[in-house]
């Protein structure tokens, strides 16, 4: 078992809140994690609504739900029941009028899109969210551990089954079952009616322009579908919180900014089970290795710091940085990112950092120690890097 950094966090919002929503790609942990919660308990009640026995079971929520008072609730996969958001907010009232104020309903999804809408609407104040993602290096790693050793990491991505596979090979397995999986049952369980071979189409172009700018006319021609239709399922896997668009920074410095999201498959593993890389020599070997890095190290700093704003610069003069991390309390820090052990970076790294203000400069890449370079600039592995922004509030 590896200890998730989420899990103190949702115990603490289930103290301060009557209903956490749990979200997160499927096989990311969130029942192993809602188990966790229940087991601290002398009581509490869990139900799979994927299950049409647990669906019967709320064939009048109200009533099943204030039979269970004194008790967390956890209702799984609660996008297959959209009605209840309706009801859960009555409920969570009756139930505080009763004495009982917070740690009332854990809900877990994986599906943001709708489901946040959902509680938006019908439970705000009432609610708080929290992300789950694909194991971090700061949960399987110790602090000191070497640059290579994260290779693994990043060629096999986070979700736990693929990352505690015994082989390489068992792992893409895994993740290409997962891949088929999604397209041809999780997504049409969903709604909407896409045919699986051209999502699939469409997620493997993402894949292999990794960290790109977005460019929704390219891929609509080689669909041979409207740019509409390719923002829309683009949209949707983003809300599946498969695949990532980064906005680009939008402060006002005099300068022509592009404004186009750069796009990134979210899962470092996903990426390379797409192209068909099962290890690291073919992912070195392969023209995405730099850019699925990038992915891979944008994703280690977002979830390190989940209340930072995140985007990158980029002129049209060429002044450019991966990362912006813009912190609640007015820090912000640059982030470049490089795949070489001795890395550098260009002007166009010392004019962004001048533009945006930074108040911190990291260069990330696969090195065993951290080290300055000139103008204050801090070199040092994802690892080292994640703590460092998590340190930051």
């Amino acid at each position: 078992m590896f200890l998730r950094l989420a899990q103190d966090r949702l115990t603490d919002l289930l103290r301060q809140f009557p209903a956490v929503v749990l979200i997160g790609p499927r096989q990311t942990g969130k029942t192993t994690l809602a188990f966790a919660e229940k087991e601290q308990r002398s009581t509490a009640t869990y139900l799979d609504l994927e299950l049409p026995s647990a669906q019967r079971q709320l064939d009048d929520p109200e009533a099943y739900l204030m039979a269970h008072q004194n008790q967390l609730v956890i209702l799984d996969e609660v996008q297959r029941m959209p009605e209840l958001f309706a009801v859960l907010r009555g409920v969570i009232d009756q139930r505080r009028r009763h004495g009982e104020a917070n740690g009332q309903f854990l809900l877990l999804g994986s599906a943001t899109g709708s489901l946040l809408q959902q509680t938006s609407e019908s439970l705000a104040g009432r609610v708080v969210q929290l992300e789950l993602t694909p194991f971090q290096a700061r949960e399987v790693f110790p602090l000191n551990t070497a640059a290579a050793d994260m290779h693994s990491l990043w060629v096999r991505g986070g979700f736990p089954l693929s990352w505690l596979a015994r082989h390489d090979t068992d792992s893409l397995t895994w993740r290409e079952v997962f891949i088929t999986t999604y397209l041809e049952k999780d997504i049409p369980a969903l709604g909407p009616r896409i045919p699986a071979s051209t999502l699939r189409r469409l997620w493997t172009m993402l894949a292999h322009s990794q960290g790109e700018l977005l460019d929704q006319s390219r891929l609509a021609a080689a669909l041979a579908i409207s740019g509409q239709t390719v923002s829309r399922y683009i949209d949707l896997l983003c809300d599946l919180m498969l695949v990532r668009r980064l906005p680009a920074w939008s402060g006002n410095v005099g300068k022509r900014l592009v404004r186009t999201p750069k796009v990134y498959v979210r899962d470092s593993g996903i990426v390379h089970a797409l192209l068909g890389l099962p290890d690291l020599d073919a992912v070195l070997g392969h023209p995405v290795a730099g850019s699925s890095w990038e992915g891979f190290v944008v994703e280690q700093l977002m979830a390190a710091a989940p209340q930072a704003h995140a985007s990158f610069y980029r002129t049209s003069h060429g002044a450019e940085v991966d990362l912006v991390l813009e912190f609640p309390k007015g820090d912000t820090w640059v982030v470049e990112i490089k795949r070489s052990s001795a890395p550098t970076v260009s002007k166009g790294f010392h004019i962004a950092a001048k533009d945006v203000k930074a108040s911190r400069k990291l260069l990330v890449a696969p090195v065993d120690s951290s080290f300055l370079m000139r103008e204050g600039i801090e070199v040092m592995n994802p690892l080292l890097a994640a703590n460092c922004v998590a340190a930051q509030r």
